[in-house]
């Protein structure tokens, strides 16, 4: 490699792309085109570092296989920094594979690592986790190691594991910190500060206050019944009951922890659980089969008593009922909060991340548009959606693989 190279992929690693592009910007050999690729990847011109990564694997001849696999690396980090989170997991663990027979450690960390942070992307915990029992970070350089701790945090956050969540970051910061990269250090304060700011929001006995993930984390693992309504679970002394997929029961649920320790009129659950303004007697029919339901889903937390005018929630052992809520209230939350990292996404990508369909999200994103809370970049298959991080917004709470794992 010659010199010129060499001083190109120190200034890359010490983030520095202008610098890199210095020595390399006229060259068309493949290391070359490779570098350029990587300096345009952090200058933020994506399109055309895919461009160049894919035209330096073609020139690399047959014999540089760990030279191809490289790039296919650089590229797979692309495809996640632009959330085409669509693209396929086989390349790389043949690109890591490769990279391990050659023992280039470093590259095949990075490529292990790109995996577990696309699994966290889509929501995909559990198999996140599973890679990282199997993971060993050290051969990563500084400025991944860093990277690296974040995710960790990010997993630590969804599982509301604050203080988990708190070590990792301290360990990002130290690290980047000995970069000196400044977008990396600004990127591990900006994680740091969303445990700081309210998650979302405690409504009890008609009052309504902010808590933090730390005061979330241990309202769940209390004794008290807490209706949550950011991720549709019903929770009690650190025990789950998801309603994710039965929002006829969830809405029955919460309609009686909001009231409680009142009990709530029969009408006023028919409205609230299937939004019938003139009941028959078919509607009433049917609350009674849905309340049944109810009674068995929480049976190991509470029960449902009737009274003269409706139905009361009776908690088995919990002192109180709370209610937690999103901090906004709008229909599309969710989809707002997988926006709020503030990167630009596709609406199959944003899809893929809810896992709900991607004719869904679109109507999702025409509506946030209307309201000016998102925007479009670019045309056709180019299109990205972006919004910028909303200060206090539950970006942790309502990420889907919160909602998935519940």
């Amino acid at each position: 490699m010659d010199s010129l190279i060499t001083a190109a992929a120190r200034a890359l690693a010490a983030g520095d792309p202008l610098d890199a592009l210095n020595y390399i910007a006229l060259r068309d050999d493949p290391p070359a085109l490779a570098l350029r690729g990587i300096a345009m990847a952090q200058l933020g011109d994506l399109g055309r570092a895919r461009m160049l990564l894919r035209r330096a694997a073609r020139v690399f001849g047959p014999r540089e296989a760990l030279a191809r696999a490289r790039c296919m690396v650089a590229e797979a980090e692309i495809a996640l920094v632009a959330r085409d989170l669509g693209w396929p997991a086989k390349p790389l663990a043949s690109a890591r594979t490769v990279l391990e027979r050659h023992a280039d450690l470093a590259n095949a960390a990075h490529a292990r690592y790109l995996a577990i942070r696309h699994l966290l992307l889509i929501g995909r915990l559990e198999e996140a986790e599973r890679l990282i029992e199997e993971f060993d970070p050290s051969p990563l350089p500084a400025a991944s190691r860093a990277a690296y701790e974040l995710t960790l945090a990010g997993i630590a956050m969804r599982r509301l594991k604050t203080a988990a969540a708190r070590k990792a970051l301290a360990r990002a910061e130290r690290v980047a910190a000995k970069t000196g990269i400044a977008s990396l250090m600004a990127e591990v304060k900006t994680a740091a500060e969303v445990l700081d700011r309210p998650s979302a929001q405690l409504s009890a006995y008609g009052t309504v206050r902010t808590l933090r993930l730390d005061d979330i984390e241990a309202l769940l693992t209390s004794q008290t019944l807490v209706v949550d309504a950011c991720r549709h679970l019903v929770c009690w002394s650190g025990t789950e009951i998801g309603l994710v997929t039965r929002p006829v029961l969830f809405a029955l649920a919460r309609a009686l922890a909001e009231a409680w320790p009142r009990d709530v009129p029969r009408a006023t659950l028919l409205v609230r659980a299937f939004r019938a303004r003139h009941a028959d007697e078919s509607h009433r029919a049917r609350l009674r089969v849905e309340i049944g339901r109810l009674r068995r889903a929480l049976a190991a937390a509470a029960g449902i008593a009737a009274t003269s005018d409706g139905f009361v929630l009776v908690p088995h052992r919990a002192r109180e009922v709370v209610v937690l809520t999103p901090l906004t209230d709008d229909a599309h939350a969710s989809t707002l909060a997988v926006l709020a990292d503030g990167e630009a996404w596709s609406s199959s990508a944003l899809a893929l991340a809810l896992g709900t369909s991607q004719r869904t999200v679109q109507r999702a994103l025409e509506d946030l548009a209307v309201d000016g809370k998102v925007q479009a970049i670019g045309r056709g298959r180019a299109r990205r959606w972006m919004t910028p991080p909303v200060p206090g917004f539950p970006t942790t709470l309502l990420l889907p693989a919160a909602v998935a794992d519940g």
